[in-house]
């Protein structure tokens, strides 16, 4: 019984199961229908609404298209009336341009139909032209037939006649076209050269004070005397020993005079002795101390003196031996004029010169720096300072034009180059500047004597003034003796005397004065 229960159970229960998976599968198919349906009904929903957007878009499109056609032919109709118009303005040109044409022909025809009248009566003039030029060729030759018979000479012989006349007068009119030229030329010259100096001195416009190299010394009382003299005269041969100067003490009261022919020594001499007499202790072994630091001193002194004059005229690049010799120039004097402050002022006044010509400053101002660099050394040296100091620059590597101008600045050689001008001309001027240089006045007058004594000396010459402190000499000569070609010669001959025969500072200046006087009386 209870195994029979168990298995209807089991049937009820399998029956149960088999009716619900029956009834799940039914309600699950009647889902997946509704949603089928559902999803069917979403696409249609779609498909219309896409349907109705693509008429809308065609529509659109279909506008758009419509509206671009028109905008298209709107344009295109622009552009067509544009170049119709366009066509129409280039076709009024060609046709105005045309009538221009046709009326420049019609002128141009009409034109030369006066050209050949025109042709035809000239051509009618040069044949009556050419009757008469035979006409009058015929009458000329007659009319010179007839002057030939009165005159008594053939045409050539007249032409000739006329041709020498002419030619002297061309040669006379040649020869008063080139003096005045010259004279022109040289009044030119002058005055360009005058105002290239004055501009040189203005602008260099240096005051001057005339170093003198003192060769005495003052003493405190005439007790120093014996003092320096020492026993036995030992402190005096020490001092002269060391210094290479000689002393001289004589009867001048409180002075002792030192004698030497280098500047240098004398310099060292001269503060040594100073030292020596302000110190009060004098011995041969402190005099050989204090003229060794003196010594040394003054050699530091000179190669400042050198190196300060290249800076202050803006020279470089010296050789520092070419250097040391510009420092001795400081204790080197001529007619008192000192030669450091000399070829300084050489230098300024040369490179002013060179500026003003379009010249090398720089090299100018180097050669009038060391145009007397010869002076430093020329005690030593056998010769004119300026060719020692040609040497001594050629020695030290300085350049040929610098070289040359050295040693032609006194004319020890000719002058070849604007260079070696410039350095005279600004050593002259320099050295004849009023001020520059003393002279003693029994010499003075000496030279001034001397300068009249060398114009008289000459046949011809009846007085003779020397002016402008010996700076110029005027000469008046016997216009009865002396003809106007004979005075421009005595002058050349009295100037090259006085350079020959004379000694002076800067140039001379000689004037003949030949005078002819007529008299006659009205009665």
């Amino acid at each position: 019984m209870m195994s029979l229960s168990a298995v209807h159970i089991i049937v009820l229960v399998g029956g149960a199961l088999m009716a619900g998976v029956l009834i799940g599968f039914f309600v699950r198919k009647k889902l997946v229908e509704s949603r089928i349906e559902a999803i069917e009904e979403y696409s249609r929903k779609i498909l219309a609404e896409a349907q109705k957007e693509a008429k809308t878009a065609k529509k659109e499109a279909a506008l758009q298209a419509k509206d671009t056609l028109y905008q298209m032919k709107v344009e295109f109709e622009k552009e067509t009336k544009e170049k119709k118009e366009n066509m129409l303005i280039q076709e009024k040109r060609l046709l105005h341009k045309t009538e221009n044409l046709d009326k420049k022909i019609e002128q141009m025809e009409k034109r030369e139909e006066r050209i050949s009248e025109k042709e035809k009566t000239i051509d009618k003039i040069e044949r009556e032209t050419r009757k008469k030029e035979e006409e009058y060729k015929r009458l000329i030759t007659e009319q010179r037939n007839q002057l030939e018979k009165i005159a008594g000479i053939s045409v050539d012989e007249a032409k000739q006649i006329l041709i020498n006349s002419m030619e002297l007068e061309a040669k006379h009119d040649a020869a008063k076209l080139m003096r005045r030229i010259e004279n022109e030329a040289r009044s030119e010259a002058d005055r360009k050269s005058q105002e290239i100096l004055a501009l040189a001195v203005k602008r260099y416009s240096g005051d001057y004070a005339a170093e003198k190299i003192v060769s005495v010394v003052n003493l405190p009382n005439e007790e120093m005397k014996g003092r320096i003299i020492g026993r036995e005269g030992r402190n005096i041969r020490a001092i002269e020993a060391a210094t290479g100067i000689d002393l001289i003490i004589d009867d001048t009261p409180e002075a002792v005079i030192l004698s030497g022919f280098n500047p240098v020594r004398r310099q060292v001499a001269k503060v040594a002795l100073e030292r020596l007499i302000d110190d009060g202790r004098i011995h041969p072994a402190r005099i050989e101390e204090v003229v060794s630091k003196v010594n040394k001193e003054i050699e530091t002194s000179i190669r400042e003196a050198g190196e300060q004059a290249a800076f202050d005229v803006g020279v470089h690049g010296i050789n520092h031996e070419l250097v040391k010799l510009i420092g001795r120039l400081k204790y080197r004097s001529s007619y008192a004029q000192n030669v450091l402050q000399h070829s300084m002022e050489v230098s300024f006044i040369c490179g002013i010169m060179a500026a003003e010509l379009g010249g090398n400053v720089k090299q100018a101002k180097r050669a009038g720096l060391l145009h007397d660099i010869g002076k430093a050394v020329d005690h030593e040296v056998e010769g004119p300072h300026a060719l020692i100091g040609a040497d001594l620059a050629r020695k030290h590597g300085e350049a040929a034009q610098v070289i040359h101008a050295i040693a032609a600045h006194h004319e020890d050689l000719q002058p070849e180059s604007v260079l070696a001008i410039l350095v005279q001309a600004a050593d002259t001027l320099s050295g004849a500047r009023p001020g520059a240089r003393q002279e003693m006045l029994e010499s003075y007058v000496k030279r001034l004597e001397k300068l009249e004594s060398i114009a008289t000396s000459f046949h011809g010459v009846s007085k003779s003034f020397a002016i402008q402190a010996g700076r110029e000499i005027r000469i008046m000569v016997e216009s009865k003796i002396i003809d106007d070609d004979q005075a421009h010669v005595l002058c050349n001959d009295i100037a090259k005397k006085i350079e020959k025969e004379l000694t002076y500072p800067g140039q001379i200046k000689v004037v003949v004065i030949r005078e002819t006087r007529a008299v006659d009386y009205a009665k």
